[in-house]
This record gives structure tokens, C-alpha cells and sequence, in this order.
């Protein structure tokens, strides 16, 4: 399929040709789910943790005899029903993480490369790069493409140094290189950037 090619400053350079299979293929929401899934299950740390009844402190001696006072017999004022007792069935620290997949991960970024072209949100650019580290160098890159407040993703060959400089600032900015790229952040952005050179780089790592 074509698509139109813009330069840094916004001027159209023209059509380039991109893979069919990868922005305009089958989309599969239910894998696009597996995988962003994974990765949000991946972060997380899995250190929460509560006491049990056997490892609150205090609660060794029996509060009152069992018989002779009229109330109902307890072993422990740190049993689960006492306030300050024990917790029953909470969690523990634990890996959360898990894996699908190879095939099922790069069908993935394919649907969600081919959902957000149907949508209109990939804009090509023939290179990414700037004069100077400076923040206001990424900001007048992405006046030039109308993506100025958006949060954009912006797909790279090689993390330049003054790209990586002039957008750390930028909270809504994330800047990626092809080798990297994952469902998750694709559909995580509003807009996606990606540079000429990088349609290689992503087509041998997701086809072959």
C-alpha cells in the first residue's frame, strides 16, 4: 500500500510503498488484549503482602477461659475476626509474570500497526533527527507535523543522542527504537512517528 511521506518541517515529499502484511493486515483484538495483558502483568512488582494469624505479633495467651464466663470461647485476639488479627487468603509476594507466545506477540504488534493505520494515526516521516538537544527543537518537530499536545510515539532506526535529549522533557513523548516495538505502546499512543529507514528493521523482525 502507498502512503504519504512527510520531511521534518511538514512538506509533503510524496508516496513511499509499505508492507500490506503488516499495516494492512487481519486485526486481531483478542491477541492485541493477550499482549498488552502480558505486559502490564510483567510490571507488576508483586510484593504486597499480609500477615496471617501466625505471624501477627501477640495473641499467644488465651484471653479468657474457655468456660465459666458466659461469653463465647476464643483462642487468640489475633484470630481473623478480632481487630487487628490475622488476614485470611490475602496475598502474598508472588511473580505475576508470564509469556505468550513468539508468533502470537508479533501477530499482535501487526494488528495494532494495521488498527492504527486504519485509523489514521501513523504518520511517516523520511528522518527523525535534530540540530541540537534542545527541547524546543522536538516541539517544533511536532508543530510542523500538527501533533503538537498529542502523546506521540515516535519510532527510530537508532536513538540519536539529541533526539533522546530534546524529548525526555516532553511527558507525552516517547521515543522508541524499531527493534523495540510492542503492542502496548503502539496502542498506548495517540500518534505514532516513524521514521523511513526503520520500515526494514520492522518488517524482518515481525514477517520472518
Amino acid at each position: 500500500m502507498e502512503v504519504v511521506l512527510y520531511s521534518a518541517d511538514g512538506t509533503v515529499l510524496g508516496n513511499i510503498d509499505v508492507s500490506d502484511e503488516i499495516f494492512n493486515g487481519k486485526i486481531n483484538r483478542h491477541l492485541m488484549w493477550e499482549a498488552v495483558r502480558m505486559r502490564l502483568f510483567n510490571e507488576r512488582t508483586g510484593t504486597a503482602c499480609t500477615k496471617t494469624r501466625g505471624e501477627v505479633r501477640g495473641g499467644g495467651r488465651k484471653p479468657w477461659p474457655q468456660k465459666g464466663t458466659g461469653r463465647a470461647r476464643q483462642g487468640s485476639i489475633r484470630a481473623p475476626h478480632w481487630v487487628g488479627g490475622g488476614v485470611v487468603f490475602g496475598p502474598k509476594p508472588r511473580d505475576w509474570s508470564y509469556e505468550i507466545p513468539k508468533k502470537a506477540r508479533k501477530r499482535a504488534v501487526i494488528s495494532a500497526l494495521s488498527a492504527r493505520m486504519k485509523d489514521g494515526d501513523i504518520i511517516f516521516v523520511e528522518s527523525i533527527e535534530f540540530e541540537s538537544h534542545k527541547t524546543k527543537n522536538a516541539v517544533k518537530f511536532l508543530k510542523n507535523l500538527g501533533i503538537e499536545g498529542k502523546k506521540v510515539l515516535m519510532i527510530v532506526d537508532d536513538l540519536d543522542y539529541n533526539v533522546d535529549l530534546a524529548t525526555r522533557n516532553l511527558p507525552n513523548v516517547k521515543v522508541l527504537v524499531a527493534k523495540a516495538i510492542n503492542t502496548y505502546d503502539v496502542l498506548d499512543a495517540e500518534k505514532i512517528v516513524i521514521e523511513k529507514s526503520v520500515l526494514p528493521i520492522i518488517e524482518e523482525r515481525l514477517v520472518s
